[in-house]
């Protein structure tokens, strides 16, 4: 018997299995999934087996496999096709797309070491009555008790009572001790929930997906913010669950399980696995391996969830689909909605998308019939939606108001003489966004990239987010000696003025650096739900999904920042954040309003939001995409050249852009090479070359050359991005 083995190599250029013979002992645990250890030169590395073999074809002496890995297998039928897909759509190495799919306990590394967790347990040797009869001691017997209530009990319960008691029950063999494995991370118990009556909107909705639960009908869900989507998708994934399938929930952030978890958990009680990025390595392994023993029905998570190898699957369904964390910024660059889309099709089951502002693409696509379109208009229990105030911070800055206008102030004390609370929006963390001298025009910037470095007034440092490279701040510049001054805002100092203008509120600051350890987004979370904060300012994580019934007034600081970034679709990140945002304000009894500061007022994406108008900001945007040949009326492919050396890069990007123009659809369009909008990261100089097309049969073939002629250059690198989210 032979196997045809892939294996853990990085090289681009070694994308293809090999041959190992299995010796007779190890044929009968061979199984296509698991992985093995094998001889490859002087290594041993992992790998996984892709196909089983009678004979060889091959002249060459065929070494034996050293070990099988696993018990069980790892890659399914299923994942074997998804990673095949990857591999085909983002022009990665099958090994890559395959290793992308595991937590790190299951990926073919020679290197990983992610073990079970057990714990010790005591049980009676013999019936109750005999135990308590060999008992020598009233302690002893109390542990013979307290093992017969619950069966047995955690040998650490029994040693708070008493470890000598323990120790001579164990050796008088009365009580036997056993290994029980243990899962890192469980879903708490609590009191469970009935689902909720449907309102006529929500009920059409629902109605129609059920119509459909058998089929591979696609499904987007444009509802207003607060009308009830999740209460929607957990009635349908109620419904699969009874004809004894399984169901996958996606989000886009970490910042949303936190919620989603405890609304389900309180519907579905245990039977949820939980999958994202603040996991640790080993419980990431435990709730994969949870999924793998059927243990549980719904598995909720961020994008590397649609992953999880449920069985009998039933449905798919992904909540706030416009978000782009669901697409992977490094290789393999996958998108979840279109491994979702793939994974429904093999199983023959709906893909529920969700949004209260969908995405161009996906709503071009349901105007075409590609998606079934269901709207939701209004909020659940006829909660209003928030009035929208814009401020000219042009003229506020004449009264000195340069961060917080008049009105926000007065719409804050307002809010909290109501017993109510506030969110404040910057999506800027630190305290500054650069330093600069004014004498001598002294910025300090990142040596390594090409961008100037953030102040932290906490750890009194500059950091680059980029590269990571951090300096401590001088008190003068280090140029010509004189004072250095601060400017642009970030969530640091927007808390710092917030407590000086309102030195009694209760302020509470959730961006990036605030919820680094582990837990203490969950944590800040349930501590602003619970009333323990009246002000909560932070980053874009709290724009969306979040639901705190006691917010009446939503703040919006430098609302057009994104506006001025180079990029096309800035006018939809920005549509996108301010509504989400917005959406945050009234919704339970009070009526909601939210203040959006600006120095362009006039500016029609703002008024869009303002006006609580997708369709009309829909039509506007779609408007200047056509005129521009952007999606979704053409799909790009984003190509990145980069290099230590910069002549040689830009050398390569004008060769790599020649032969493009002379190699593909004359219909197609090139453009480039140009800078990339941060040049230099990490001393690392970049170009770029985007392509608009629309047909094209020639591209990928042509692409996929150019792939491999880059993967043996040492001095240049070339990344293909298929269908980009920036550019």
């Amino acid at each position: 018997m032979y196997v045809e083995v892939l294996l853990e190599i990085k090289a681009k250029n070694i994308d293809q299995t090999f041959t190992y013979q299995v010796p007779d002992n190890m044929q009968k645990n061979i199984s296509i999934g698991k992985r093995v250890n094998v001889p490859f030169g002087r290594q041993v590395l992992e790998g996984f087996i892709l196909k089983i073999k009678d004979t060889c074809e091959n002249d060459y002496r065929v070494l034996p496999i050293n070990e099988i890995v696993d018990e069980e297998v790892v890659l399914n039928k299923e994942l074997l096709e998804i990673g095949k897909y990857i591999k085909e759509t983002t022009l990665c190495t099958l090994a890559n797309a395959y290793q992308t799919m595991l937590p790190k306990a299951l990926k073919a590394s020679s290197k990983t070491n992610v073990n079970k967790k057990y714990q010790s347990i005591l049980k009676l040797n013999d019936t109750y009555e005999k135990c308590l009869e060999l008992c020598t001691s009233n302690t002893q017997k109390d542990i013979i008790n307290l093992i017969s209530e619950s069966n047995n009990i955690c040998k650490k319960e029994a040693t708070a009572i008493s470890l000598s008691s323990v120790k001579t029950l164990l050796n008088k063999k009365i009580i036997i001790e056993q290994k029980e494995e243990i899962y890192r991370y469980n879903i708490k118990e609590t009191t469970k929930e009935e689902k909720k009556i449907l309102n006529d909107e929500q009920k059409v909705c629902f109605n129609e997906i059920r119509k459909d639960i058998n089929t591979n009908q696609k499904f987007l869900i444009h509802g207003v913010t607060g009308s009830g989507k999740t209460e929607i998708y957990m009635q349908l994934i109620e419904l699969v669950l009874k004809k004894d399938k399984t169901a996958i929930m996606l989000v886009p952030e970490i910042s949303l399980t936190p919620q989603f978890i405890n609304n389900f958990q309180k519907r579905f009680g245990n039977i949820i696995a939980v999958l994202h990025s603040n996991l640790s390595d080993g419980e990431k392994y435990d709730e994969w391996r949870k999924i793998k023993k059927e243990k549980v029905k719904i598995v909720i998570g961020a994008r590397s969830a649609i992953f999880a190898p449920l069985k009998n699957l039933g449905i798919i369904i992904i909540d706030e689909e416009h978000s782009e964390s669901y697409k992977q910024d490094n290789t393999p660059r996958y998108h979840a909605i279109d491994v979702a889309e793939f994974r429904a099709k093999i199983n023959n089951i709906p893909v529920v998308l969700g949004s209260a502002t969908p995405t161009l693409e996906r709503m071009a696509k349901a105007s075409k019939n590609l998606y079934k379109l269901l709207t939701l208009k209004k909020r659940v229990n006829n909660a209003l939606m928030p009035e929208c105030i814009i401020v000219d911070m042009k003229e506020e800055i004449k009264n000195n108001n340069s961060v917080l206008s008049n009105r926000l102030k007065i719409e804050i004390e307002a809010s909290i003489s109501r017993n109510e609370q506030v969110i404040l929006m910057l999506n800027r963390k630190g305290y500054s966004t650069y330093i600069s001298c004014s004498n001598c025009g002294y910025t300090y910037k990142c040596p390594n990239c090409d961008i100037t470095l953030t102040y932290y007034k906490t750890k009194n440092n500059l950091r680059c987010h980029y590269c990571g490279y951090t300096i401590f701040k001088k008190d003068k510049c280090p140029s010509c000696l004189e004072d250095i001054n601060l400017y642009g805002l970030g969530t640091e100092k927007l808390e710092a003025l917030v407590k000086k203008e309102f030195p009694d509120l209760r302020i509470l600051r959730m961006d990036a650096d605030t919820t680094r350890r582990k837990n203490s987004y969950e944590e800040l979370y349930k501590k602003f739900k619970n009333h323990e904060y009246d002000i909560l300012l932070g980053t874009q994580m709290i724009s969306k999904g979040l639901d705190f019934p006691k917010v009446s007034l939503v703040g919006i600081i430098n609302a057009d920042e994104a506006l001025n970034i180079p990029d096309f679709r800035s006018g939809e990140r920005t549509f996108d954040l301010l509504y989400q945002t917005s959406g945050r304000a009234g919704r339970s009894n009070s009526i909601g309003t939210v203040v959006i500061q600006t120095f362009n007022k006039n500016n029609y994406i703002l008024n869009c939001v303002c006006e609580q108008d997708y369709q009309k900001f829909y039509k506007y945007e779609m408007n200047i995409r056509r005129t521009l040949k952007y999606p979704p009326y053409y799909f790009l492919v984003n190509i990145k050249i980069k290099g230590k050396d910069l002549e040689l890069v830009l050398q390569e990007a004008k060769k790599t852009a020649s032969y493009l123009r002379k190699n593909i659809d004359k219909t197609s369009i090139v453009l480039g090479p140009t800078t990339s909008n941060i040049f230099k990261v990490n001393n690392i100089f970049r170009y770029n070359i985007l392509i608009k097309y629309r047909f094209d049969k020639k591209l990928i073939p042509i692409l996929k050359e150019l792939d491999k002629i880059y993967t043996i250059n040492n001095k240049v690198k070339l990344d293909i991005d298929m269908n980009p989210l920036s550019i």
